[in-house]
């Protein structure tokens, strides 16, 4: 079992910077693929980013590529989303999400686990 807890959200002006957390439990995280997808107010969730267990290797959205970093940090159980030139369209809940050993079935939202969620909101 692991649970994830996300942090980080708030409210910037556009091109402003936030960085979400996601904590996770459990002693196996070095072998989870981890992600983040969002969903915005009448829409359907989305992916986002991720970045792979093995090999820390990262996939983006188009929308946010060469704007959002993945990281992650293994010995604290932690993956980071660095966002940066943040745009209205960015606003939405923010999910982190763990699938074990599975990288690509992260990024078609075939997950183990999810986040509850933080609120990231981008005023123009």
């Amino acid at each position: 079992q692991v649970h994830l807890v996300e942090s980080g959200g708030g409210l910037v002006q556009a091109g402003g910077s936030l960085r979400l957390s996601c904590a996770a439990s459990g002693r196996t995280f070095s072998s989870y693929a981890m992600g983040w997808f969002r969903q915005a107010p009448g829409k359907e969730r989305e992916f986002v980013a991720a970045i792979n267990w093995g090999d820390i290797s990262t996939y983006y959205a188009d929308s946010v590529k060469g704007r959002f970093t993945a990281s992650r940090d293994n010995a604290k159980n932690t993956v980071y989303l660095q966002m940066n030139s943040l745009k209205p369209a960015d606003t939405a809940t923010y999910y982190c999400a763990a699938t074990y050993k599975n990288y690509y079935g992260l990024m078609k939202g075939r997950c183990d686990y999810w986040g509850q969620g933080t609120q990231v909101t981008v005023s123009s």
